[in-house]
C-alpha cells in the first residue's frame, strides 16, 4: 500500500498538506504528540522525495509545494520550521536558484520584518531556512544571474540581522555570513569592515550560540584576511582564552581553541602570538585534563582484551595507493594527519556543516563518531588543545617548553590520574617542536615514562603509549651502546608488551607507538627482529578484528626497513604462518583484505624468493578477486538494484600481484601467470581501462613489472596491450581535464611503455610509429607536468632498444627535446637505458644528430661523470657510445667538437 502510494501523482501534495497543517482533522483522532511524530515523518518523506525524484514531480506539484510550504516557517513547534527550512533548501538545491526566485526576496522580508507583522516564529524560522540555503548553496549564490549576484543583496542584510535583538536570529545571521567567508566573494569583502565592526561589539554578547559564531567567524577572517585582525591581536587573545575556559558549554569553547590552531598555522599571524604565550599555553594545559563527565565515562577502563569488537568499533578502511602511503598513525585515539605527528586535527571550517549534507531525518551510514558518547572516538576540546600546543611548539620552540615546564614538574607524578594523563599527553605534544629544549630532560624523562606503562589506569597507559613514539627518534639514534641499553631497548621492550595489554585502547596504542619507532629506528631495528616478530605473531593469536589493522601496519613497517634481514629462514617460519592464517580467515569480501593485501606486499618484497612457497594460493586468489570484481561491476552497470562493488579490492590485488612479480624468480612468476584461472592479462587490459584512476594506475605498475621480470609472458598480448597503452598516452583529452590523478596514470603508462620497449625490443616494431607520435606530443607540450615529460622522454629512449631503425628517420625532430628533457631527470638505470636506446639510434642515423652534437656528448659525459661506481646499465652504454663515437668521426663536424668528444673517450 506504502509503495502504491508513492506511485501516485499527488502523493507530494498530499504529504505538503499535511506537514503544513497544524492541526489534525478532528476525525482522526490523534493526540497532539502523535500528529506531531506524522507531520515529522510527512516532511522527511517530502524532502527525500524532492531529493531522488525531483525531476519526475510535476510543475503544478512544485508551485503548490512551494506557494505551500513556507506556511511551516511560522508554526509554534520549532522541529517542524526545521524541517520546513530542510524542504525549501532541497527543492533550491534540485531546481537552482533561479527555479525559485522569489524565495530569496521572501524569506528576507521575513526576517527583516519592515512592517512590524511578522511572528518572532516566522522570523526565527525564515531565518533558519535562509541559513540553510546559504550553506548548501554557497557558490551558487555567488554567481551571476542576468546581471546581478544574489550575494549582493543577502550580504547587506545579513549584516543588519546579526544586529538584531532576537540572539536566535543574530546567531544565524552570523553564520550564515560564515559560510561565504572562505569563498572570498566581492559581496563580503567590501563589507569585511563592517563585518568585523559588529563581531567586536558581540564578543560580549550574552548568547553563548552567537559567541560562539563570533569565534568561528575570527578563525575564518584569520585564513583570508590575516591583516584585518592582527592589529587587535591581544584582545582577541583575551576574548579566545575567556571563550575557551567556558568548558561548561564545549562547543563554544572548541571553537574558541580552532583560533589557536588556524592562528599558529598562518604564515602572516603566527609571530603576532608570541607575546601572549604566557597566557594561551596555561589556557590549552588547563583544557588538556579530561573533564569530570568523561571521567565518569572513561575512568578504570576494562580488561576487555579478550571481548569480540562491536560492528560499530570496526570503521570502514580504504585502500592506500603505493606512491600516497603515509606515517602510521601514532595516537591510538582518533585518525590523525602527518601535520601535526599524531594529534587529530580537523579541518578547520568554522562550521559544522562543511562536509556534513545530511539533514535531520537522514542517516550518514559511514559518519564519523563525533556525536558518540565516548569521548575517545570523537574530535574535542582536549584534543584540539593538544594540537593547538603541538603547532605552538613547532613555532615558537624553547619559550613553550619553558611555559609548560613548570606544569610537567607539578603533574607528571600528580596523586590523580587525570593529571597525569595530561601532563603526559602535554609532553608528548611538544616533542618535535620543543625536541632541543626537552632532550637534556630525557634521561631523567624516558625511565619515568617507561615505569607508566604499568600504569593502573588504562588511560595513562594509552597516553604514555603514544608519547613514548613521539620520542623513541631520539632513543633510536642513540650511539653509545650503554645509552642503547639503559633508554632505547627498555623503550623498545615496554611498548612491544603494551601490544599484549588486557585493554584493547592500550593494545592499539601500543602498536601505533612501536609502528612511529618503526619509522624512526628504521634498519637499526634488525638486531632486534626475532622477538619482535614473536610479539607480532601473539598479537595475532589474541587481537580482535579492530586491531588487526594497525598490526598489519607495524608487520609492513618493519618488512620496509629492515628489508631482507627478515628473510632469514627461522624469521619467515615464525611470520608467515601467522599471517597466512589470518589470511585464510579474512573473507574476500570484508574491508580488512585491503590493509592485509598491502601488508603482504611489503612483506614479499622483503622476503623476495623466500616468498616463493607462499605465493601460489595469494596469487591465485588476487587473480580471482579482480575476475569477480570485474564480473560484480559488470552485472551492477547493467541492474541497478545490485550494489556497485568498492574498486579498493582491484587496487590492493594489482599491488600485491606486482609484489610477488618482483619477489618472486621469474620462473616461478611465469608458472603462476600460465596456470592462472583466468587469463592474466585479459584481466590487466580489463583494469588498465578502468574508469578508475587509481586501478588503471596500479595495473599499469603491474604491466610493468611484468615487462620486467615475465617478458616472455608478454608476448601473446603484444597488439591488446599496446592499443590500451597507445589510448591511455594520448594526453590530449587529458590536458582538457587538467587532473592530477590522470596525469598520474599517464605517467605509470609511459613508464610501463619503456619497460616493454627495452623487454620486447623488436616486438615494439608494429607499434612504434604510432608510440613515437604520442610521446613526442607529452614532452613538446608546456601543459603537462614535468614528472611527465621526464617518464616520456626516457621512455622514448628506450624504443631505440628494438627500434632504432624507425626512430632514426624521426631523430632531428625529437632529439632536441629529449636531450633538453635529459638534463633534468636524476641519474637512474632507466636514465642509462634511455641513452643507450638513444645512441642506438643515432648510430642508425649519425648525420642526423649534428644539429645537437654538443647536448647529446655532454649528456653522455654528465652521466658518466656522477655515475660512480658505474653501473650494470651505464657500463652497457658507453661501448655504443663508443662506436658512434667511431662512426661519426667522417663526418663534417668543427674541430672544436671533435676537441669534446676526443676529451670524452679519453676520460
Amino acid at each position: 500500500m506504502l509503495s502504491q502510494a508513492k506511485e501516485s501523482p499527488d502523493i507530494n501534495n498530499c504529504l505538503t498538506v499535511l506537514f503544513a497543517s497544524p492541526q489534525a482533522p478532528p476525525e482522526w483522532g490523534l493526540s497532539t504528540e502523535d500528529y506531531h511524530s506524522v507531520r515529522c515523518a510527512a516532511a522527511i518523506m517530502l524532502k527525500n522525495n524532492i531529493k531522488t525524484s525531483y525531476s519526475k514531480i510535476s510543475e503544478s506539484s512544485l508551485t503548490y509545494i512551494r506557494t505551500s510550504i513556507l506556511i511551516g516557517l511560522s508554526d509554534s513547534n520549532a522541529q517542524i520550521r526545521n524541517f520546513t527550512g530542510n524542504v525549501i533548501t532541497e527543492l533550491v538545491h534540485q531546481g537552482g536558484i533561479l527555479g525559485w526566485p522569489q524565495l530569496l526576496p521572501d524569506l528576507l522580508l521575513l526576517v527583516g520584518n519592515e512592517k512590524g507583522n511578522v511572528q518572532l516564529e516566522a522570523q526565527e524560522g525564515a531565518m533558519g531556512a535562509l541559513l540553510k540555503v546559504c550553506e548548501d548553496n554557497r557558490k551558487q549564490l555567488d554567481k551571476d544571474y542576468q546581471g546581478q549576484r544574489p550575494l549582493n543583496f543577502i550580504i547587506p542584510k545579513l549584516l543588519e540581522f546579526a544586529a538584531s535583538q532576537n540572539p536566535t536570529i543574530r546567531a544565524d545571521a552570523l553564520s550564515a555570513i560564515v559560510v561565504f567567508v572562505p569563498l572570498k566573494s566581492q559581496a563580503l569583502l567590501a563589507s569585511i569592515d563592517p563585518f568585523l565592526e559588529i563581531l567586536f561589539r558581540l564578543v560580549y554578547d550574552p548568547s553563548d550560540k552567537v559567541r560562539r559564531n563570533v569565534c568561528r567567524a575570527f578563525v575564518q577572517i584569520a585564513e583570508i584576511e590575516p591583516a584585518k585582525i592582527q592589529p587587535y591581536m591581544g584582545g582577541l587573545v583575551d576574548f579566545i582564552i575567556s571563550q575557551q575556559r567556558m568548558q561548561e558549554n564545549e562547543e563554544l569553547a572548541l571553537d574558541a581553541a580552532e583560533f589557536w590552531l588556524c592562528v599558529s598555522e598562518h604564515d602572516k599571524l603566527r609571530e603576532s602570538l608570541g607575546p601572549y604565550l604566557g597566557k594561551i599555553v596555561p589556557i590549552l594545559l588547563e583544557c588538556m585534563v579530561y573533564c569530570e563527565d568523561d571521567i565518569l565515562t572513561l575512568e578504570g577502563g576494562e580488561d576487555d582484551a579478550d571481548e569480540e569488537d562491536k560492528l560499530e568499533d570496526i570503521k570502514p578502511q580504504f585502500a592506500k595507493g603505493k606512491a600516497a602511503r603515509t606515517l602510521p598513525t601514532i595516537n591510538s585515539e582518533a585518525t590523525t594527519s602527518n601535520n601535526t605527528n599524531g594529534l587529530p586535527v580537523q579541518t578547520i571550517t568554522g562550521y559544522a556543516f562543511e562536509e556534513d549534507e545530511l539533514s535531520e531525518g537522514e542517516i550518514d551510514e559511514y559518519g564519523d563518531d563525533d556525536g558518540s558518547g565516548d569521548p575517545e572516538d570523537r574530535w574535542n576540546l582536549r584534543k584540539c588543545s593538544a594540537a593547538a600546543l603541538d603547532v605552538l611548539s613547532s613555532v615558537f620552540h624553547e619559550p613553550v617548553f619553558e611555559a609548560i615546564l613548570p606544569y610537567l614538574k607539578d603533574n607528571l607524578r600528580h596523586p590523580d590520574w587525570q593529571f597525569r594523563e595530561a601532563a603526559v599527553l602535554a609532553l608528548g605534544a611538544v616533542a618535535e617542536g620543543c625536541m632541543h629544549s626537552v632532550t637534556p630532560h630525557l634521561p631523567e624523562l624516558i625511565p619515568y615514562l617507561i615505569a607508566l606503562l604499568d600504569d593502573k589506569e588504562p588511560l595513562v597507559r594509552q597516553i604514555t603509549c603514544w608519547t613514548l613514539g613521539r620520542y623513541s627518534g631520539w632513543a633510536s639514534h642513540l650511539a653509545d651502546p650503554a645509552q642503547i641499553a639503559q633508554y632505547f631497548e627498555p623503550m623498545m621492550d615496554g611498548i612491544l608488551k603494551k601490544m599484549l595489554d588486557s585493554n584493547k585502547r592500550v593494545q592499539e596504542a601500543g602498536a601505533s607507538a612501536f609502528a612511529h619507532l618503526e619509522e624512526k629506528a628504521m634498519d637499526r631495528l634488525v638486531p632486534y627482529c626475532e622477538p619482535i616478530i614473536r610479539q607480532f605473531v601473539q598479537c595475532f593469536a589474541r587481537y580482535k578484528d579492530r586491531n588487526m589493522f594497525i598490526l598489519y601496519d607495524c608487520v609492513q613497517t618493519l618488512a620496509e626497513h629492515v628489508s631482507e634481514a627478515i628473510a632469514r629462514p627461522n624469521l619467515v617460519q615464525l611470520l608467515m604462518p601467522a599471517l597466512m592464517a589470518r589470511w585464510e580467515r579474512v573473507s574476500d569480501q570484508s574491508r580488512e583484505i585491503f590493509p592485509l593485501l598491502e601488508c603482504l606486499s611489503y612483506v614479499a618484497a622483503a622476503l623476495g624468493s623466500s616468498f616463493a612457497e607462499f605465493a601460489p594460493p595469494i596469487f591465485s586468489r588476487c587473480v580471482n578477486i579482480i575476475f569477480e570484481n570485474l564480473r560484480y561491476h559488470a552485472m551492477a552497470a547493467n541492474n541497478q538494484a545490485m550494489d556497485i562493488p568498492d574498486k579498493d579490492f582491484l587496487v590492493t590485488s594489482l599491488d600485491l600481484l606486482s609484489a610477488i612479480v618482483q619477489a618472486i624468480e621469474s620462473s616461478a612468476s611465469y608458472e603462476l601467470i600460465s596456470k592462472s584461472s583466468t587469463p592474466f592479462f585479459e584481466l590487466i587490459c580489463y583494469c588498465m581501462e578502468d574508469s578508475s584512476t587509481d586501478v588503471r594506475q596500479s595495473s599499469y605498475a603491474l604491466l610493468g613489472d611484468c615487462a620486467i621480470y615475465v617478458p616472455k609472458a608478454l608476448e601473446g598480448n603484444m597488439d591488446r596491450i599496446m592499443a590500451i597503452l597507445l589510448r591511455q598516452i594520448d594526453v590530449n583529452e587529458v590536458i582538457d581535464e587538467q587532473t592530477d590523478v590522470e596525469f598520474a596514470v599517464v605517467n605509470n603508462a609511459c613508464w610501463s611503455v619503456g619497460e616493454v620497449a627495452v623487454h620486447q625490443a623488436a616486438n615494439m616494431q608494429p607499434y612504434v610509429e604510432t608510440m613515437y607520435t604520442r610521446l613526442l606530443n607529452i614532452i613538446q607540450n608546456p601543459e603537462v607536468p614535468s614528472s611527465l615529460h621526464e617518464n616520456a622522454a626516457l621512455a622514448l629512449g628506450r624504443l631505440g632498444h628494438g627500434c632504432s631503425q624507425q626512430m632514426s628517420s624521426h631523430i632531428a625532430e625529437f632529439a632536441p627535446f629529449f636531450l633538453d628533457t635529459m638534463k633534468n631527470v636524476d641519474n637512474s638505470d632507466e636514465k642509462a637505458s634511455a641513452l643507450h636506446g638513444f645512441t642506438m639510434v643515432v648510430l642508425a642515423n649519425p648525420s642526423a644528430i649534428e644539429g645537437c652534437i654538443t647536448d647529446y656528448f655532454q649528456a653522455i659525459a654528465h652521466y658518466r661523470s656522477v655515475t660512480y661506481p658505474p653501473t650494470e646499465a651505464s657500463q652497457m652504454l658507453y661501448p655504443w657510445f663508443q662506436e658512434v663515437c667511431s662512426n661519426i668521426s667522417h663526418l663534417n663536424f668543427t674541430s672544436q667538437l671533435f676537441e669534446k668528444l676526443h676529451l670524452l673517450i679519453s676520460n
